[in-house]
């Protein structure tokens, strides 16, 4: 979408308050709208989607500009080099002194370098490439430039995939079938679907088909006691739920009571009744700690760098720094070891992050087990299969996701079974 002169100013306005990169971008633009509520529909969607753009690819926008930060001239070469737009076309669209610094700005006489060329902070690309190599890297980075699908989860309870497929594409909404999760439905375009009926009835939930897969990993079964330790919303308890065919119970555990909350309307449009909501202060809460060895299985969807989402929120890649890499993997490593006590002689624990990063995945899973011995790995493919999940790789031990290979959101898993004895 070109933004009309009207929509320029409130474009800048919302650019520059998300460049400062103190809150997340959706953050900041909800707070945007709701501060001009005279914007309409059209002119958010323009901002939203013009704002997102530029900081998905503000790494290299800035290696352009020769480091220039102001919103108008960032603003002026998004629309120059991402849109396509002339400077003819930009006269009387932005002001003046932008147009001319855009038409003075020399062409570059070199390649950018590798990180700048995949939109990633130094230190990501520096661990990537050592990590998958420099080619997968940029593949990676480059995939992450590009806005992500629009992905739904089904309710089986509600209706089938088919005839939830054939509603949609009659009401206009182009819809397919996901890859892979036999859950999901990717849309062609990004429609406003609070008012549908099909999500007001609860047939249907917003969720990317890497989260569906990795919910799909816990394989949950009907009578069986489940926990969903970091539950946050809740995305994933509903799947897990929902597996279940509302009988026996899902715990839905959280720090943060504002994220609970929002799942209870979410669970009352799903007409489920076998989730309990339940906000700990942590992970040594008395709550867990008389549930120890309850549970059959237990989800632990951990906190992490979160750049397997990069797609959806670009401004990661501004908000997170190496720093706090460690005392995170720490955290991780308390959290993963204290949903272990929870899961029952023979029940499985899932690990889960959505980062790319070695050491929040394989690295963690191996430093878990060589301190838990009773926890073996156990190989996600045939638990997959058996989910009815079609055309991944089955040969690795674990589930890894990747917007490049998948199209999914960058997501790892890992299933690990807790012996009997």
């Amino acid at each position: 979408m070109t933004p009309t002169p009207a929509q320029v100013q409130p474009l800048l306005h919302a650019l520059e308050q998300v460049l400062r990169f103190e809150q997340p971008a959706d953050r900041v633009l909800r707070q945007f709208f709701r501060d001009h509520p005279r914007l309409g529909q059209r002119d958010r969607a323009v901002v939203a989607e013009t704002v997102f753009g530029i900081v998905r690819r503000l790494i290299w926008l800035r290696w352009l500009a020769a480091g220039e930060s102001r919103p108008g001239r960032l603003l002026a070469l998004a629309l120059n080099r991402l849109h396509g737009l002339s400077g003819r076309a930009l006269e009387g669209l932005l002001r003046n002194e932008d147009c001319a610094w855009l038409q003075s700005l020399p062409r570059p006489t070199c390649e950018p370098p590798p990180a700048v060329a995949a939109d990633l902070p130094d230190w990501a690309w520096e661990r990537l490439q050592s990590e998958l190599g420099e080619e997968a890297a940029l593949t990676f980075g480059r995939a992450m430039q590009h806005p992500a699908p629009l992905d739904l989860r089904i309710n089986p309870e509600r209706l089938r995939r088919d005839a939830i497929l054939e509603r949609l594409n009659n009401d206009g909404i182009e819809a397919v079938a996901t890859r892979y999760s036999p859950l999901g439905i990717r849309l062609a375009g990004k429609p406003a679907l609070q008012q549908h009926p099909l999500f007001a009835d609860g047939s249907i939930e917003v969720q990317d088909e890497g989260s569906q897969l990795l919910g799909l990993l816990v394989g949950a079964r009907r009578g069986e006691r489940v926990a969903d330790l970091c539950a946050g919303a809740g995305g994933k308890t509903l799947l897990l739920a929902g597996q279940m065919r509302g009988t026996g119970q899902v715990y839905a555990f959280d720090v943060a009571e504002r994220r609970l909350a929002q799942l209870t309307p979410r669970l009352k449009r799903a007409g489920l009744s076998n989730v309990q909501p339940q906000r700990i202060s942590d992970v040594d809460d008395a709550r867990l700690q008389r549930l120890a060895g309850k549970f059959d299985r237990v989800l632990v969807d951990a906190p992490c760098t979160g750049f397997g989402t990069l797609r959806r929120n670009p401004d990661l890649r501004f908000r997170q720094s190496p720093e706090p890499l460690a005392e995170l993997v720490a955290k991780q490593a308390r959290i993963l070891a204290a949903a272990a006590t929870l899961v029952r002689p023979g029940g499985v624990l899932v690990y889960g992050t959505c980062s790319p990063f070695a050491e929040e995945n394989g690295k963690q899973i191996e430093a878990f087990l060589a301190a838990h011995a009773q926890f073996s790995v156990d190989p996600a493919g045939p638990a997959l299969a058996a989910a009815g999940v079609t055309g991944l790789d089955t040969t690795t031990d674990c589930l890894k996701l990747a917007p490049d290979t998948h199209a999914t959101d960058g997501f790892f898993g890992a299933r690990l079974l807790r012996a009997t004895t």
